[in-house]
């Protein structure tokens, strides 16, 4: 049996403590985030914001979960430019479509393929509440519109044209209750469909 030096086990137990007082750290950010607002989270709603927004995100709040009562499907589409100066704009791309055919039939679905994209629109009509135009002001609305751009031009890919702009839409519809309920809930379709965005060099840097 491999017997470690005193210097070593010196240096494993102090990164196990770091990883420790990380993980603790985060979980901690975690839960102040979810948690009734206190006078720790309004001190620090900054800090809290910027380690959980936009991956770490959560679509409930403690001690009230918010169950799902909308479904959403989120299409893309983009223009691009051959190199005889032709532009094409190709039709909708189904996002969403991609992620329930990763999810049936799953027994362990991703939580990529299950979350990832809702959670992108959901975090863009928060920071979005009053239309789609220019980015909002704050930096969190500037961040949403990049992450759900990025999200569809990882998914749709660069082809074999340069890509000009990306478009997105969303068709939502309200769950219906089930049969025994008496409720009445409108479950038409609506959709919203975003502004063309330019499609740059740097949009698609770490994408694979």
């Amino acid at each position: 049996m491999r017997v470690w030096s005193k210097p070593a086990r010196a240096v494993l137990a102090f990164a196990g403590a770091g990883l420790g007082a990380g993980t603790l750290a985060f979980l901690g950010v975690l839960f102040l985030q979810v948690a009734p607002e206190n006078s720790v989270s309004r001190e620090y709603r900054a800090q809290l914001n910027a380690v959980a927004y936009p991956e770490f995100e959560q679509n409930w709040q403690l001690f009230a979960p918010d169950p799902l009562q909308r479904e959403v499907t989120v299409a893309a589409r983009v223009q691009t430019i051959a190199d005889d100066g032709r532009i094409t704009t190709q039709d909708w791309h189904p996002l969403t479509a991609g992620d329930f055919a990763a999810v049936r039939h799953d027994p362990a679905p991703s939580h990529l393929d299950q979350n990832l994209l809702r959670r992108a629109w959901d975090f863009y009509t928060v920071t979005h509440p009053d239309g789609d135009g220019p980015a909002a002001a704050d930096s969190r609305g500037r961040l949403a519109e990049q992450y759900l751009k990025r999200i569809a031009l990882q998914r749709i890919g660069p082809g074999g044209e340069r890509v000009l702009q990306v478009q997105l839409r969303a068709d939502t519809a309200t769950i219906a209750p089930p049969p025994w309920s008496h409720e009445q809930v409108d479950t038409s379709v609506h959709s919203r469909e975003l502004p063309w965005w330019p499609v740059r060099a740097e949009d698609w840097r770490g994408l694979e």
